[in-house]
């Protein structure tokens, strides 16, 4: 099976420099969370971008949809921020009956950055790839462990979870 996991960003990949919340979004966890997970096939990592998802444009959600129409893989991850990662999500499934049909894409991120300790990022992520080999074509979100149809969750702020809607 071939999948690719693309990069935008997001929580996952925050690194923070003082107490006060100084943070950038810094080099992608996505290969040092798989190798500590002892991936025993091969993944292709492309990172699209390094943006908290608040500030994510339109244009930057074409791209998006745009690599994962252009993919090679049948299996796509896409590691997003939280905030904006349904919307992002409904935009992929908008088009996913005529430039991606066929393909199985599962969204993830973190609530808190995957270089924290109590970090839900590698379970998140391990999730994302788990379903993206066992769903059937579509678009989905996998976050607060379980596995959503893009269409039917949103994020909870208050709670600090993803929920069905």
């Amino acid at each position: 099976m071939n999948i690719t996991i693309f990069t935008t960003g997001g929580t996952i990949d925050k690194v923070y420099f003082d107490a006060k919340g100084g943070y950038a979004v810094g080099k992608s966890m996505v290969d040092e969370i798989l190798q500590d997970a002892r991936i025993q096939f091969p993944v292709n990592v492309v990172e699209l971008m390094r943006k908290d998802s608040l500030e994510m444009t339109p244009e930057d959600r074409s791209r998006v949809v745009s690599a994962v129409a252009a993919a090679a893989a049948s299996h796509v991850v896409i590691t997003h921020g939280t905030d904006t990662m349904v919307e992002t999500g409904l935009a992929l499934q908008a088009v996913a009956g005529k430039t991606i049909f066929g393909k199985t894409i599962v969204l993830t991120g973190a609530l808190q950055p995957g270089r924290f300790a109590d970090s839900d990022a590698a379970f998140n992520l391990g999730m994302a790839v788990a379903a993206v080999q066992t769903l059937p074509a579509g678009v989905y979100v996998a976050a607060s462990g379980r596995v959503f149809a893009a269409d039917r969750v949103r994020k909870d702020a208050e709670a600090n979870r993803f929920v069905a809607l």
